[in-house]
């Protein structure tokens, strides 16, 4: 019986999409300077000498820790979206670090009480952990880019919940203040929460990425609004699953208490490292650095070799096209040694683009942009 309840709640999700991109990768790691992967947004750079130092001085602590997080990490999350993003008006209450922000993202709509008949709200094309959030708690997905969108596909029922992702995996599309501003009203118009991913917020190149808690937003009311952050990117904290939730008083505390009770806590040493790098700017801009100086060097490759670069206005990807079907384009790549993802990961709308990523070592970037260009 359990054995069926499992199948059941496997069959719902879609097939984990890089697991279709076996027969490419073997073609691009056969070339004979080897494969140029830009597949993946995983971090290849160093973690931080001060973050490890953190890490390690609080590794010999034998109890457990606090779901809630320990008040230096809070209130360096609250300095820190102060300081880095003008995300203003919040305190420690407003915080709760999670063990990773796809893990968060994956539980946020069975955490926050949405289920079967409800509506959950994500992007055209998107990041696969929205729609995977919606149905593991058995909910019904909508995708739509605007509010004006969501009436005629909906009818009269209001979703429960929204996603958005500015800057967005994978188009890299930055959403504006007075298009923030919008969703932010319609959402509490119609009594919806509103979570928005702001993992690459740190990671902007041709235009201002704000956060929803930014007051030119929100106005200075957080009220049903959820941002998510993550170090993963803007700290090389991949390895570390090192995340939070920020915003509305009231979400963080009904999130806090199913934390609990599930005993989801971030260990007591990654909290330190946490506190360490939320309190610390300098390396981030020496990432943000390297990731621009990949891009300034990838993007007129990509370009010269006859793409199309559509939205990547930040974050880690360029989004690119052939006007062909994306896993035509995969292939014609991984002939040159090159994994890119499909567009076809990310929905419907993903089909004829692929996404590079600039998570690859500076050889490696070099070793892409000589194929691009030969």
């Amino acid at each position: 019986m359990r054995t069926a309840r499992r199948a059941r709640v496997s069959e719902a999700l879609p097939d984990f999409p890089w697991d279709s991109l076996a027969e490419a990768k073997a073609t691009a790691a056969a070339h004979e300077d080897g494969i140029v992967d830009l597949s993946v947004g995983t971090p290849v750079d160093p973690v931080d000498t001060l973050i490890r130092e953190a890490l390690a001085s609080a590794s010999d602590f034998p109890g457990y820790p606090t779901t809630v997080g320990t008040p230096e990490l809070r209130k360096a999350a609250v300095d820190a979206l102060a300081r880095r993003y003008g995300a203003t008006g919040l305190d420690e209450s407003s915080i709760l670090p999670v063990i990773g922000t796809k893990e968060a993202i994956a539980g946020l709509t069975s955490a926050l009480g949405i289920g079967v008949g409800d509506n959950v709200v994500i992007p055209e094309v998107a990041y696969p952990t929205y729609e995977v959030s919606a149905l593991l708690a058995g909910a019904s997905v909508t995708r739509a880019d605007s509010t004006l969108q969501i009436g005629p596909v909906m009818g009269s029922s209001a979703p429960a919940l929204m996603f958005i992702n500015s800057p967005s995996n994978p188009t890299g599309r930055v959403l504006g203040v007075d298009h923030l501003r919008k969703v932010v009203a319609w959402c509490r118009e119609h009594d919806t929460i509103l979570a928005s991913d702001e993992c690459y917020l740190g990671l902007s190149w041709d235009t201002e990425a704000v956060s929803i808690l930014d007051p030119r937003v929100s106005d200075g009311d957080h009220t049903g609004l959820l941002a998510i952050h993550s170090l993963s990117k803007i700290s090389n904290l991949a390895s570390y699953r090192a995340g939070f939730f920020a915003g509305d008083h009231d979400l963080i505390a009904e999130l806090l208490a199913v934390r609990k009770h599930s005993g989801m806590i971030v260990p007591f040493p990654i909290q330190a490292a946490m506190t360490a790098a939320l309190s610390d700017d300098t390396h981030v801009e020496a990432q943000r650095a390297r990731y621009q100086l990949r891009r300034s060097r990838l993007l007129p490759a990509v370009r010269e070799a006859g793409f199309r670069v559509d939205d990547s206005e930040a974050g880690l990807y360029l989004w690119a096209t052939r006007d062909e079907g994306c896993r035509d384009t995969v292939a014609w790549l991984a002939q040159r040694g090159i994994l890119a993802a499909p567009g076809d990961f990310y929905g419907p709308l993903g089909v004829n683009h692929v996404r590079f990523a600039l998570t690859a070592t500076d050889e490696r970037i070099d070793a892409a942009v000589a194929r691009l260009t030969a």
